[in-house]
């Protein structure tokens, strides 16, 4: 019943966070313009940066609320690489669908209520460049902010206000970076909901580039975070 209880609230979770999620530019947009700076890359940048910083601190705030819930399934497979979360194979088996499937109806859902002059910014992650290459850089991009996530949260500040700022900065940064490849998405839930949207979720270039190779980036980032920051032995009782 546990895995099932988890299953539902990553879907509603997911659900949530790619409707809310995808209107971030929409809404960087409109306020650069009210506030009369969308001329300046660095104003446009904190306020897309601002955004993610709320999103971010009310979804954890609604996992919690959740029991835990996730939205993205590399990071619940990161956490769960680097011995810091409960989960086991067969409760992932259970909740990255339901992430995806959170994803799916996230997209419909916001493509169904955004105002038609703003529905060509509702394009969600698609490769840029050839196979091969995409499939690197989603797979690069998802184990630098594994990495990022894992140091922020188990080594970083005791605020939660100042770890939800350096992971708003840490996703636009590589948002940013990784534009002109893949998006990028970092998030294979989100890639497959707007693939649904757009026809081609069941491609292997979808699988390849958005799952398979952001599974082995955050993977690899969790083992190597791991290697350098292991786990305190554990204390045995004496007999």
């Amino acid at each position: 019943m546990g895995v099932i209880k988890a299953a539902i609230g990553d879907g509603v979770l997911t659900f949530m966070w790619v409707f809310s999620v995808s209107t971030v530019g929409t809404l960087t947009g409109l306020i650069s313009s009210a506030l009369g700076v969308q001329a300046l890359p660095p104003a446009v940048i904190f306020i897309t940066t601002f955004l993610i910083f709320f999103l971010v601190f009310v979804f954890s705030a609604i996992g919690q609320v959740l029991g835990g819930a996730s939205f993205n399934p590399t990071a619940t497979a990161a956490l769960y690489a680097a011995g810091v979360a409960p989960d086991s194979l067969i409760s992932m088996a259970f909740r990255f669908p339901a992430q995806a499937v959170g994803a799916v109806g996230g997209a419909l859902a916001i493509m169904e209520v955004m105002p038609i002059q703003y529905k060509h910014m509702l394009k969600g992650p698609s490769l840029k460049v050839d196979l091969h290459t995409g499939a690197v850089a989603e797979g690069v991009m998802t184990f630098i902010i594994s990495f990022l996530v894992l140091l922020i949260l188990l080594k970083g500040p005791k605020s939660s206000i100042m770890k939800t700022w350096l992971l708003a900065m840490a996703t636009v940064t590589l948002v940013i970076a990784g534009s002109a490849y893949t998006g990028p998405s970092m998030n294979p839930a989100n890639a497959f909901g707007w693939a649904y949207v757009n026809n081609w979720h069941n491609t292997w270039d979808q699988l390849y580039v958005y799952w398979i190779c952001p599974f082995i980036g955050a993977i690899l980032a969790a083992w190597i975070f791991r290697f350098i920051f292991p786990p305190p032995p554990t204390k045995q009782k004496k007999a």
